[in-house]
């Protein structure tokens, strides 16, 4: 194969039982009697501790002529191999590679002392993978996957360079880390007991009164930690990680399950560790908005997910966040994008309303005395629109969507029971054993056909988990499924509720557009709760605003335009945004500033013309 390409072999979808290697029969190489494409077990017959199993595909690197050639690629029924060539100004080795024709690293972020480090690409990029050999959780192998290579060979190829002395401190355990893990709902599987329990035995620094304080989980101590919420769970994991003794803090994903206002509070609670007590942060997110707010520098990382990922040398946030959303990186003259992420540059969108699909009265629901409330203003919901819906959590917008739904009951006022509803709940749990393609194929008639493919399955990127298992889905690919489960059934109304979460920022976009565009071809009306500004931006027409006391009364605006509604949202968090001079993307003012100071006095928390 030409030096800068290489195959790599989904030994998930790779099901040999199932074909005639069509891929092996096929190979030019093969056909001249080389043996590029052979099972594993021919591959490795020595060998006892190659990963995949016996009779499944391995590709020679040395003999595949890469590419250019792919007739493995297309012949494949599975859709299990990729032969992809690398940028040509790679000329590294790996940094990490996971086996044979299996992902490859490139690249590494490197952590400056005192400074918070962001890292931004997409999902299968390989971010959580250098965050666990910056953390010292594994050791970068070079490539070499027969055999972990030792100190002295990893430090003579990161000689001269400034992960050197942060490499060599870490092979002699002279620095010490703290790492949040991405999924933070797995942590009532790792640990069995009170939330309290879990924060004490991270208590190195002695400001665990104060990080609980902020992040506001004083309610929760006393509860179990598998009975909190996604978003407790979240500022629990921070103020452990936070709370600990350390000299580099790994944080990845920190925005999951959190409201804006939440969110905005974590970006100023690690800025000032990193300021104040000149504490190192390296910060894998994807909510652009607080990402700039918090970072001093920014890696970005491309590639091709599950195959290789590429780590660039650090940029400053605006230009790297910038250079990312217009699809091409100038210093490596590298395109990773076919087409830039756009925003309007104008004002929010004027909305001509459409007929009234729902109108819904003053609507009140409690859950018994002493628990929470909610009372909704009167109403309508129009044919053709995106209603965005905003406010903090616990503040009743998933009682409001559950009870247009029909799936709670209001106290007062009565909601159209004849209005037919596609609903997609906050939690996704699937419990059912069945393969996706299956599942949707129960949804809807329009399975397979070219429109669902063109319109929900390509932009939600669902063909490579067509075949898997739904129990088997990482959590952002179980949230797109649901998301094309909602759009593939007939109804009036849509109701999307957090669609982001889980999602990188191409993901969103594809969703995004996805929804937006049935709406629009359908002329059918979506309300969409979602806590990233960026989302909301791109997707709605108008938006329903929440205020009140979190999980004891909410209260919920008739719906209003844009600029009405979110400067009402904004003003109730103390935030300001503005607009990027060059993309028009949304950015949050630093709290303070010139311009924050100056919006706030005008009554503009949602950019200024």
């Amino acid at each position: 194969m030409a030096e800068d390409s290489i195959a790599v072999v989904d030994l998930d979808r790779c099901q040999p039982d199932r074909c005639n290697y069509e891929c092996a029969n096929f190979c030019p190489p093969n056909r001249t009697g080389e043996e590029c494409i052979v099972t594993r077990d021919e591959r490795h017959e020595d060998d006892d501790l190659y990963e995949g199993g016996p009779d499944q595909i391995s590709i020679s690197e040395e003999l595949c002529l890469g590419e250019s050639c792919g007739i493995c690629v297309e012949k494949c029924p599975f859709d299990a191999i990729e032969i992809i060539n690398l940028p040509q100004e790679l000329d590294d080795e790996p940094v990490h590679r996971y086996g044979e024709n299996a992902f490859a690293l490139y690249g590494l972020p490197a952590p400056e002392e005192g400074q918070v480090t962001g890292i931004l690409g997409p999902n299968g990029i390989g971010k959580t993978t250098a965050i666990h050999i910056l953390a010292g959780e594994m050791r970068p192998n070079l490539g070499e996957f027969n055999q972990e290579p030792d100190w002295d060979t990893i430090l003579d190829e990161y000689r001269g360079t400034g992960l050197q002395n942060y490499l060599e401190d870490l092979r002699d355990d002279d620095v010490t880390v703290a790492r949040k893990p991405q999924y933070v709902d797995q942590i009532p599987d790792q640990f069995d007991g009170k939330t309290r329990e879990l924060l004490e035995r991270t208590d190195e620094r002695g400001a665990l009164d104060d990080l609980v304080e902020r992040f506001g989980i004083e309610a929760v101590l006393d509860q179990d930690i598998d009975s909190i919420s996604g978003g407790e769970l979240q500022r629990v994991a921070m103020t452990a990680t936070l709370a600990r003794e350390a000299d580099f803090y790994f944080l990845d994903e920190i925005t999951p399950y959190l409201d804006i206002g939440q969110r905005v509070t974590a970006a100023r609670i690690i800025r000032e560790l990193a300021e104040e007590e000149d504490r190192s942060m390296l910060v894998v997110e994807h909510d652009l908005a607080i990402l700039d707010l918090l970072a001093d520098n920014i890696h970005l990382a491309y590639g091709s997910p599950g195959a290789f990922g590429i780590i660039t040398p650090p940029k400053s946030v605006r230009n790297g966040i910038n250079e990312y959303l217009s699809g091409y990186l100038e210093n490596e003259n590298m395109r990773i994008r076919q087409d830039a992420i756009e925003f309007e540059e104008h004002a929010p969108r004027t909305v001509t309303s459409g007929q009234v699909v729902a109108e819904y009265p003053e609507l009140t629901k409690s859950y018994g005395d002493g628990e929470f409330s909610l009372e909704a203003e009167a109403g309508q919901i129009h044919e053709g629109e995106v209603l965005g819906v905003v406010g903090p959590n616990g503040i009743g917008k998933s009682t409001f969507a559950q009870l247009l739904a029909g799936r709670l009951d209001p106290d007062t006022g009565e909601v159209d029971a004849e209005l037919d509803i596609s609903y997609k709940p906050q939690y996704i749990e699937i419990d059912q054993h069945m393969r996706v393609d299956a599942f949707l194929r129960s949804i809807t008639d329009d399975f397979g056909s070219s429109y669902w493919k063109t319109e929900i399955a390509q932009p939600l990127q669902l063909e490579r988990v067509m075949e898997q298992n739904l129990t088997d889905l990482s959590g952002g690919e179980r949230q797109r499924v649901a998301i094309a489960a909602c759009l593939s059934k007939d109804a009036d109304l849509y109701l999307l509720d957090e669609p982001s979460a889980h999602l990188d920022v191409e993901q969103r976009v594809l969703a995004t557009d996805a929804i937006r565009r049935y709406t629009e071809i359908h002329d059918a009306t979506a309300l969409v709760i979602d806590h990233d500004i960026y989302m909301i931006d791109l997707l709605a027409d108008r938006l329903l605003v929440f205020d009140g006391e979190p999980a004891q009364h909410g209260h919920a605006s008739a719906p209003k335009g844009m600029r009405e509604g979110m400067n009402e949202f904004l003003a109730n968090l103390d935030v300001t945004f503005r607009r990027d001079e060059r993309t028009s993307r949304p950015r949050v003012n630093k709290p303070g500033s010139q311009l924050d100071r100056q919006q706030k006095k005008d009554g503009e928390y949602y950019y200024t013309d």
